[in-house]
């Protein structure tokens, strides 16, 4: 059986424009959850996207329903692959690379491997996925759905959920959520740079981030 819903309403420009500057490894700064298994990894090394997710579970040895979700994406969109607990089998390859290009989707994450690596990284296509499997997926019409609650490494992720996905790792946030996360993560990068401007100035990182006080009254106590 197959179920197919409706996607999400796009991201407005703006908030995407905070996104696609908002670093996974900033929001680990303040977040406890949404954070994906660091196994599902970056391809092509160091790159980011964000967006908004459009949702795929496709189970075992079959991709049926993967090659109809990439026609329902759009720019701004990130294909979200729960596999199902699948490790062997990948569904995405050389082909499924080029066609998704053509759509100009953000991206793809996918819970599983995925094969043809060599033409991912020669077609630039931003990936992250659980490794390499030379086993592929078939047509076999198994029970499958896009644009519905899935789980990716251990993350639940309903249709538009921002996804953010970087060389650190890929994180993903609630829509309702966004924005504020943006906003505290873009606020945190900047204070960044002014901590390294101090830093070349020649103070002590201990001093500025406050630990140096922490342990001078820590041991007072003792």
């Amino acid at each position: 059986m197959f179920t197919i819903g409706e996607n999400a309403p796009p991201l407005p420009a703006d908030l995407l424009g905070k996104m696609t500057r908002t670093e996974t490894a900033t929001i680990g700064h303040f977040r406890h959850h949404g954070f994906v298994d660091p196994a599902v990894a970056s391809v092509l090394g160091d790159v980011r996207i964000a967006g908004s997710a459009v949702t795929v579970r496709i189970p075992g040895a079959d991709s049926t329903l993967l090659h109809h979700a990439l026609t329902l994406c759009g720019p701004a969109d990130v294909l979200v692959i729960d596999r199902c607990g699948d490790t062997r089998h990948a569904c995405w390859g050389g082909v499924v690379t080029a066609a998704a290009g053509l759509t100009g989707i953000a991206g793809a994450i996918i819970d599983g491997p995925a094969t043809d690596i060599g033409e991912v990284m020669a077609a630039g296509f931003p990936l992250w996925c659980r490794g390499r499997s030379s086993l592929t997926t078939k047509f076999l019409e198994l029970d499958s759905a896009v644009n519905v609650p899935v789980q990716i490494g251990g993350v639940a992720v309903a249709p538009g959920d921002g996804v953010f996905a970087d060389y650190s790792g890929v994180v993903v946030v609630p829509r309702a959520e966004i924005e504020q996360v943006c906003d505290t993560a873009l606020a945190m990068q900047d204070n960044e740079l002014r901590v390294l401007e101090r830093l070349r100035n020649g103070e002590r990182l201990a001093d500025i981030s406050g630990a140096a006080e922490r342990i001078a009254r820590a041991l007072a106590s003792q």
